[in-house]
């Protein structure tokens, strides 16, 4: 016993404790349809100080770790604003962020004046309610508005209302700590403005120069973005202000240097599944229950906050409205985007606990604000959205190829397909000759054995003859289906790069590759494959789980989640295959279920324009359908059971609010139950920070 008691007292202890807890504990939360967050919180509860007694909050593992997802969790707020929309409208949504700002402020300030808190403290609670985070963007993203300007507007007024609550913070906790007069008001200021600009364009100027120079080397990249991280905190803390305002501008300057890339998935990754969800575990540690249910059941704080943030947060939106001129569905949705309170609002009420300004009753009513505004939010916004207008030239036209990624129009059409696994090596091999004897080019069938250290080790010889009988047999099978194919055999030090490397060399149009099993834990960490060449890859890349051979092919779905461009590359795509099987297409697109009869046939219309203006359908049939439903993943795989094919536009992975949610792709390929191709687009420069990848996951934390 001795022994064991040892053993518990080990830091490492609590670690394990929490892994066990961020592993299972949101799953099984999430299963009653309860907010993963939710069940951190109330895991921190019951593992605390009123319950098992299992941690302490001032254990220095604790600390150390529920500091790095504070940090981690602000840094993530800035590192999701979409510079982009605030750049497109920005004085509008100045404006609007001026007053989504000022009067949640006020309204604060005054509820803190009403429960007997001096100024300081009040003027802190008045801060809490001016930000704002964007848990309902997937909403407007796949209904389709975002063009609306109303949406713009209140998306680029998140900057301002996260950076001004944030300097609020700020100084009200510097006027705390001591004598505070007018000249250090004054330095303090001065100490910030000059302190963000060094962060702001110093850090994004060191990261341009860092990613320019490293290239390919994302495993040093993304410890760059971590260091920047902490020396902004460290930054901010030695001018004298909170560490999170740094984690926050961190973001901002990083912003577009990472923009959509692998190392932005794997550091929101490593936050969202690790070190933010710690941070809520002791939170939960932090509640007294006792005084959290007296706090509720007292109604009187909990309710008056919660009804200043969304009083105050309508009269900013309808001031906007009468200003800009916004109709009675474009205001409801400015509100109703800008009521959620989550990253930023629990942030800064943390520390302003830890610095003495605000009560523990403040901070459970601040937990309820949060689970009130968060559920209150998309709900609004669900049924006031659908009635939002737009209109053609609002669609985003961005410039996207005419051919699949051919920079020289007179080469031949070139398919690189890798073949790896014998197994599903005629099926692949069928797919890309069927789309290259279409366009009368040839494949190039791809077998990549990785080097070692000595290049007359046994098991390169292995590697190579098994290279070349996968070889030998696509070979054959282009050969029988009538097309010219010219087999390559390479050596490189990973199969990514050899692919991405051998495509380039190719002139490829197209990249034809297989889905290999689940990913798990070390792939979402690290990337797999595909996520390599999807990312670094100069043409598109279609990636394929074929159930039967592509000659079989009569019915196809593509799915289309925005009205974009870049949502017609997958159509394109599949024309191309239904042409060669003389099969049919289907377009579907899914919209919130109370979306009126004349919105969808707005987006009916507006699908047809973008067919028309990117896709040349010949004698293809394509049925353009527009279904209604709560569930997008449930109404793709009800229409995809009478298909055989299923043509999916490539998501990345995103977060909400800071934490791990379903992945439709992944949702998808558990479940369908014919073909499927992922098709991505190759990377494009970022002119800014565009968002929108998984509708479900996308959102601006503040």
């Amino acid at each position: 016993m001795e022994h064991l008691s040892e053993v518990l007292k080990e830091p490492i202890v609590p670690f394990a404790i929490l892994l066990v807890v961020i592993l299972t504990v949101p799953i099984i939360f999430e299963r009653f349809r309860i907010p993963g967050l939710v069940g951190l919180l109330a895991a921190g509860v019951l593992l605390g100080q009123n319950g098992l007694k299992l941690l302490d909050t001032d254990l220095p593992t604790m600390k150390l770790l529920s500091d790095i997802g504070l940090l981690y969790l602000m840094f993530v707020a800035g590192l999701e604003v979409d510079i982009h929309q605030f750049r497109k409208k920005k004085h509008r949504s100045i404006g609007f962020g001026s007053l989504t700002f000022i009067i949640p402020m006020i309204a604060g300030t005054a509820v803190g004046r009403v429960f007997g808190f001096e100024w300081n403290a009040s003027i802190l609670i008045g801060s809490l309610l001016a930000s704002h985070t964007l848990l309902a963007y997937p909403i407007v993203s796949r209904l389709g508005v975002v063009a609306n300007e109303a949406v713009i507007v209140t998306i680029g007024a998140t900057i301002f209302t996260d950076v001004g609550a944030l300097l609020v913070l700020a100084v009200c906790v510097a006027v705390k700590a001591g004598s505070f007069t007018i000249f250090q008001l004054v330095t303090l200021l001065v100490s910030l403005l000059i302190y963000s600009a060094v962060v702001l364009f110093g850090f994004d100027w060191a990261g341009r120069e860092f990613f320019r120079r490293t290239g390919d080397e994302e495993g040093n990249q993304f410890l760059f973005v971590l260091l920047a991280v902490f020396l902004a905190s460290l930054g901010a803390q030695l001018i004298g202000v909170e560490k999170i305002i740094g984690a926050f501008l961190a973001g901002l300057a990083v912003n577009d240097v990472v923009g959509e890339g692998p190392v932005k998935e794997k550091v929101v990754f490593v936050g969202s599944v690790l070190f933010i969800p710690i941070f809520f575990v002791d939170l939960g540690l932090l509640i007294d229950v006792p005084a959290f249910i007296k706090s509720i059941l007292s109604i009187w704080m909990p309710l008056t906050i919660v009804g200043a943030l969304i009083g105050s947060k309508f009269l900013a939106a309808f001031f906007a409205s009468l200003i800009y001129r916004y109709n009675r569905q474009e205001m409801l949705t400015m509100w109703s985007l800008s009521l959620p309170q989550v990253g930023a609002t629990l942030a800064a009420t943390l520390v302003g606990v830890r610095a003495g300004l605000l009560t523990e009753d403040v901070l459970n009513s601040v937990i309820v604000l949060m689970l009130a505004t968060a559920t209150l939010g998309p709900v609004i916004t669900s049924r006031v959205a659908p009635g939002l207008s737009s209109t053609t030239e609002s669609l985003e036209t961005e410039t996207i190829p005419q051919t699949w990624g051919s920079e020289v129009a007179d080469t031949d059409f070139t398919v690189v397909v890798p073949v790896y696994n014998p197994q599903t090596e005629q099926y692949l091999v069928e797919m890309a000759a069927l789309l290259a004897r279409h366009e009368a080019g040839r494949i190039v069938p791809l077998a990549i054995t990785t080097a070692h250290a000595h290049m007359d080790a046994p098991q390169i010889e292995t590697a190579v003859e098994r290279c070349q009988t996968l070889l030998a047999r696509a070979t054959e099978l282009g050969g029988e289906m009538g097309v010219k194919a010219e087999p390559l055999l390479r050596i490189d030090y990973a199969i990514d790069h050899g692919i991405s490397h051998a495509s380039r060399e190719q002139n490829a149009n197209l990249i034809v590759m297989g889905w290999g099993k689940q990913p798990g834990f070390r792939t979402r960490l690290l990337g797999s494959v595909i996520d390599s060449v999807l990312s670094s890859s100069h043409c598109p890349v279609a990636v394929t789980r074929l159930l039967d051979s592509p000659l079989k092919i009569r019915r196809i779905l593509v799915p289309v989640e925005s009205l974009s461009d870049w949502a017609m590359q997958p159509l394109r795509f599949a024309r191309v295959l239904a042409e060669a099987n003389q099969a049919q297409i289907t377009l579907l697109h899914v919209c919130e279920r109370r979306t009126p009869p004349s919105k969808k046939a707005w987006i009916e219309s507006q699908l047809s324009v973008l067919v028309a203006k990117w896709v040349s359908l010949g004698k293809v049939k394509l049925d353009i359908q527009v279904i209604p439903h709560a569930d997008v993943v449930k109404a793709i795989l009800n229409a995809a059971e009478s298909v055989d094919l299923v043509v999916w536009r490539s998501q990345r992975y995103r977060t909400s609010a800071g934490l791990a949610v379903s992945d439709v792709t992944t949702q998808m390929l558990k479940q369908l139950t014919c073909s499927l191709v992922m098709f991505g687009e190759p990377q494009r420069v970022n002119t800014g920070i565009v968002l929108n990848s998984v509708p479900e996951n996308k959102n601006v934390s503040g």
